[in-house]
């Protein structure tokens, strides 16, 4: 037996009979062998890490998406490297090139707000860097770069007309950073319910801060100063609302029956509070597992075609994927979301493409039935 063959075997590939295949695997477990991961990439162009590229002050958050890489890592024997940045910084680009030669990396998954640099996004196609990235979207960007995309908008929706059918009328939105598309889009479905349900807006009590405990407390301060101040708070992530929950009780409000408050993502912070924050589930581990996987089943099948690190680059300088490689993503794809819809099936998860496959695209679509309700507010306002 070759060693070619024992080295697809142990990378999972399927172009090897069944049989050898099993004959590959028992040696494998009876000589307790363990590939390594650098030796691997230094005996060929092919590397097998991922860098995770993010820029956001929520500790929670940072490792709710450690967590969903590492799992779509290990299950293809791929290693991480996690990458803080500043995604307003004028070198962008250059700062993630650089960062994947030295570290020989296959590619970049980019979180928000990295994600939605586009001037940053095409230097990094021109630089033959491959990337999938997360996006607040309501809808399919068709931009073709590979991404998933997640619906802030319809889950901010949710959580607002859950308030307003609760006898709301002033209700306080603590946004969190403008850097941030997911902040506009979550202030869109605040805005788009008050509209709806006839509900006339009030600039006073719509704060701005960023997504930190301190911003929610000082935004929550501001609210309960008005002369009128709001009978419910929308925080723009679970960290915000907890900020605010805290000013209520320094304030002599007591929750939920002087002032309801109500958060977004279902963080510890949601869970952990007293009393525990009505929020918007959004799984940040499901969410950037979905997009390590993409884009490791895209490295993958345009390995297989000797594509190498250009797989992405077309003759328009925009990313793309093959009609080989496409069948290989979607059967991959399609067992992940089988999965993931056993294991939680909030927020639904469906699957979409581009009308000439110039872009893979997974959306994660929040419904209106993605919030998780903890507390009622047994007095309307």
């Amino acid at each position: 037996m070759s060693a070619k063959t024992v080295s697809r075997v142990a990378n999972g590939e399927r172009s090897v009979r069944e049989d050898t295949r099993q004959r590959v695997l028992r040696a494998i477990e009876e000589l307790d062998y363990r590939p390594n991961l650098l030796a691997r990439g230094l005996s060929g162009a092919h590397a097998y890490t991922i860098g995770l590229v993010y820029d956001n002050p929520n500790a929670y958050y940072i490792i709710a998406m450690q967590q969903g890489a590492l799992a779509a890592c290990d299950g293809l024997n791929f290693g991480l490297q996690m990458r803080p940045c500043n995604s307003k910084a004028t070198g962008l680009a250059e700062d993630l090139r650089d960062f994947v030669h030295r570290s020989r990396l296959s590619g970049l998954v980019l979180t928000t707000p990295v994600s939605e640099r586009t001037a940053s996004l095409q230097r990094l196609v021109s630089f033959h860097i491959p990337f999938v990235r997360i996006i607040s979207a309501a809808r399919d960007p068709r931009d073709a770069f590979p991404c998933v995309y997640v619906d802030d908008r319809d889950a901010a929706y949710a959580i607002t007309t859950h308030l307003l059918q609760l006898g709301h009328v002033r209700i306080g939105f603590l946004r969190g950073g403008k850097h941030h598309h997911a902040s506009a889009e979550r202030l869109k479905g605040y805005k788009d319910a008050l509209r709806d349900y006839g509900v006339p807006l009030r600039e006073e009590l719509m704060i701005e801060g960023d997504y930190v405990f301190d911003d929610g407390f000082r935004g929550a301060r501001r609210l309960f100063d008005l002369p009128e101040p709001p009978t419910a708070i929308f925080g723009c992530n679970d960290e915000i609302a907890a900020g605010a929950l805290a000013a209520a009780q320094a304030t002599g409000l007591h929750v939920p029956y002087d002032v309801s408050i109500a958060g977004f993502e279902d963080s510890p912070f949601s869970r952990h509070s007293w009393p525990p924050l009505t929020t918007a589930r959004q799984r940040a581990d499901v969410i950037v597992e979905r997009a390590t996987r993409m884009l490791m089943h895209v490295d993958r099948a345009d390995q297989g075609r000797g594509r190498g690190q250009r797989r992405f680059q077309s003759r328009t300088g925009r990313p793309w994927l093959d009609r080989a490689a496409e069948a290989q993503v979607a059967a991959a794809q399609r067992s992940v979301i089988k999965r993931m819809q056993r294991i939680d099936q909030v927020p639904a998860i469906k699957r979409r493409r581009g009308p000439d496959w110039k872009g893979y695209h997974e959306p994660l679509i929040a419904s209106a039935q993605s919030f998780v309700h903890r507390v009622t507010p047994v007095r309307h306002h």
